[in-house]
């Protein structure tokens, strides 16, 4: 996905549920976003992936709204965290030792 793809996604929640954002406030969509990935688990659980395909794409909705509310663009600050390579070791592919 490219930055700018990642720009219009965002301004497309915005479009769409702004409002609404705007009203449910900070907290509430912070909530909706950790149940969408509660959602996932689910899924990835049942080993159904036309589920968790579903369940990546409310993420990034969710957390689409999360961004627009705190006035962070998405794109840039991933841009801008991961250039290309790790942010912590700064290698492509990483070589952080493994967690």
């Amino acid at each position: 996905m490219e930055n700018s793809d990642i720009k219009r996604f965002q301004q497309l929640m915005e479009e769409l549920y702004g409002i609404r954002d705007k009203r449910r406030g900070i907290e509430k969509t912070l909530l909706w976003l950790l149940t969408e990935v509660g959602e996932l688990m689910k899924a990835y659980l049942k080993d159904d992936i036309t589920e968790m395909k579903g369940e990546v794409a409310d993420i990034f909705a969710w957390l689409s709204s999360t961004c627009n509310l705190l006035k962070i663009d998405l794109a840039e600050v991933s841009w801008e965290k991961y250039p290309l390579n790790c942010p912590k070791c700064c290698n492509n592919p990483c070589n952080c030792p493994e967690l």
